[in-house]
């Protein structure tokens, strides 16, 4: 299993990456970059992810208050940026968390258009994808995983095809600072107490519900979901960000 050197792309252009589709598990990534105090260029992440293939979708999965129209700014700015946003109500929980959890949307999406893409890259570092990246992988397909090594599960590394470390490109994927009026990732997350915070920079368990609820997902005949999506919009167009 490769890892991506930011000095030497040969290794990963071998890799014949074709059509790329990109899965973006918003809150682990916000929180992932927050931990190394890295604010993320969405624009620059995607140009980087892709590489030398064919962007097919770029997915961007989050928890949003729906009242919260600085929220909807944002995600309305990714929309207009190539990204296909995914969204679900944020739930509150005993502690006072607020969490939307989206594991089983991301799973399903990369499985149902398996065999559409060559590569695909997920952007998270949570442990309970290694069952779907392997089902995605038994599928033919190339499986990449983006994250910071040091937030992403050894077992999620082992299991992909490649392993793009963020920590190492954190340059190639940085916001810059601007001086314009722009909506910032910042106003989509909700503070975390210290106990989360802390348990986020930990290496995540694997949910056993969420491996049986996958097992049901592969039972499924994924193909039909597959046909949904329409050919006309196959490719998406990245826009420079100004």
């Amino acid at each position: 299993m490769n890892s991506y050197d930011p000095t030497n792309n040969v290794s990963w252009q071998l890799g014949h990456r074709g059509r790329v589709a990109v899965f973006i598990d918003g809150n682990n990534l916000f929180h992932a970059a927050r931990f190394h105090n890295i604010d993320i260029d969405y624009n620059k992440l995607l140009r980087v992810l892709l590489g030398d293939g064919r962007l097919l979708r770029a997915f961007f999965y989050t928890g949003v208050d729906i009242g919260a129209e600085r929220q909807q700014g944002f995600l309305l700015w990714m929309r207009r940026n190539g990204f296909r946003v995914i969204q679900k109500e944020l739930k509150t929980f005993y502690d006072g968390t607020r969490k939307a959890n989206l594991d089983v949307e991301i799973a399903v999406d990369m499985l149902s258009l398996a065999g559409r893409y060559d590569t695909a890259v997920l952007v998270s570092g949570d442990e309970d994808f290694v069952y779907a990246v392997n089902a995605v992988a038994y599928k033919g397909c190339r499986v990449e995983i983006a994250g910071f090594r040091s937030n992403t599960a050894p077992k999620l590394i082992d299991v992909a095809d490649y392993f793009i470390d963020l920590g190492d490109i954190a340059d190639k994927v940085r916001k810059e600072i601007s001086h314009g009026t722009r909506y910032d990732e910042r106003e989509l997350h909700e503070p975390l107490p210290a106990p989360y915070l802390q348990e986020q920079c930990q290496l995540p368990k694997q949910g056993e519900s969420f491996e049986a609820a996958m097992r049901v997902v592969l039972e499924t005949d994924i193909d039909e979901e597959a046909a949904e999506f329409e050919a006309a919009t196959e490719f998406i167009r990245i826009t420079d960000d100004h």
